[in-house]
């Protein structure tokens, strides 16, 4: 019983230090210079039409959906590795990571369809 609760906790440190090691990139945005507002004085840096703000809000939350599918595919993996021979934990780790992988490449294709559709908007090539 004492071991269970050991391995338990272990792995709860573990996962606080997966995440810790995770988000320790976005310390960094401390140090990041936005640029001057434009001409208009909107506020906005560098945006002067309202198509490339609701670009940059997508693209910022098509990046926030990958952050987080990638988070469940790493605690899909972990759960499976963690498994130990169970298997309904086993089976519960591979339909996460599944999940977290049509997740991935659902974002991905939604980035794509974004990325096709703002330059048809814009008449880009």
């Amino acid at each position: 019983m004492k071991i269970q609760n050991m391995m338990k906790i272990a792995n709860v440190i573990t996962m606080v230090v997966m995440i810790a090691i995770a988000l320790a990139p976005l310390a960094t945005f401390a140090q990041f210079e936005l640029p001057d507002p434009n001409e208009q004085n909107t506020g906005l840096p560098g945006d002067t039409n309202i198509t490339d703000l609701l670009l940059r809000i997508i693209n910022i939350m098509l990046a926030v959906a990958g952050l987080v599918a990638v988070v469940f595919l790493i605690i899909g993996g972990f759960r499976y590795i963690t498994a130990g021979g169970n298997e309904e934990a086993s089976e519960a780790g591979k339909k996460t990571i599944i999940n977290a992988i049509i997740g991935i490449v659902v974002i991905i294709l939604s980035f794509v369809i974004v990325r096709v559709v703002s330059n048809a908007v814009r008449g880009e090539t």
